[in-house]
Parts: C-alpha cells; structure tokens; sequence
C-alpha cells in the first residue's frame, strides 16, 4: 500500500526575499558596466593579418607630410587640401552610391588626420575601408 502524503502550500508566500537580491545584482551590474571601456581605435593599424574583400572605388591617401591625396578607380592620386576631400568624395557617391573609400595613411601620420577623414566619411555615411599591409610571417 502506497503511502499518500499531502503538502500544505503557504498561500503567504513573501517576494520581499527575492526582490532584494534582484535589486543588489541590477546595482552590482550598474556599478560593473561603467568600468568597461571599449577601444574604439586598434594600436595596430599599420599591419594586418586579414585583408578585405571590398574594392574600394575611391581613395584618400595620407603621406608623412600630411599631404592629402585623391583618386578615383583607375585614376591618378592627385593633391587636394583637406577641405576639397568633402566634395570630392560626395561627388563620387551621388556616382557610385555603394562605393567603398579606401584610407591609406603613413604609419607615422598622426591620428587626429586619420580621424578627421573618418569623420567625412561618417557625416555623409560613406562606407570605408582602411588599408594596411600584410603581416610579415617571421
């Protein structure tokens, strides 16, 4: 013969428990995120081991003596000031709209022109791309 037991439920059954423990991990979660700091800028621009498979169609390059270059396909870099590059690229577009622009820029140009022209390129949502060289394998 099988033994039948009965269980008594409480129908006063707290959440005050159970809240507070919610409550102290939502705070210990808060407090953790704002610790976390995302690089936005990879140290390692200059080599890569992956290259992309986008060709771009257009081009901004940037020399050692800041000098700010432009091409587009198969046409010849030529030498523009900063604030041509705009109007250069946006004329471009209105050509080729899924066009990618490509960024060379010297290893020794400092990040604030490298930033600038991706900064064009964000305000008028242009795709881009930034070239580096393969990595050595030694």
């Amino acid at each position: 013969m099988a033994l039948k037991r009965k269980v008594k439920i409480n129908p006063n059954f707290s959440m005050a428990s159970m809240t507070d423990i919610i409550f102290l991990l939502l705070i210990f979660f808060m407090v953790t995120s704002t610790v976390v700091v995302p690089n936005a800028i990879k140290v390692t621009l200059p080599q890569s081991q992956k290259q992309t498979a986008a060709k771009p169609l257009s081009r901004v390059t940037i020399d050692k003596n800041l000098n700010y270059y432009v091409a587009y396909g198969n046409q010849r870099e030529k030498q523009v000031a900063f604030d041509d590059i705009t109007a250069f690229l946006q004329e471009r577009y209105t050509q080729e709209p899924e066009m990618f622009v490509a960024l060379y820029a010297d290893e020794s140009v400092p990040y604030r022109e490298i930033v600038k022209v991706l900064n064009i390129a964000n305000k008028n949502k242009f795709k881009m791309v930034l070239a580096t060289r393969p990595q050595r394998n030694n």
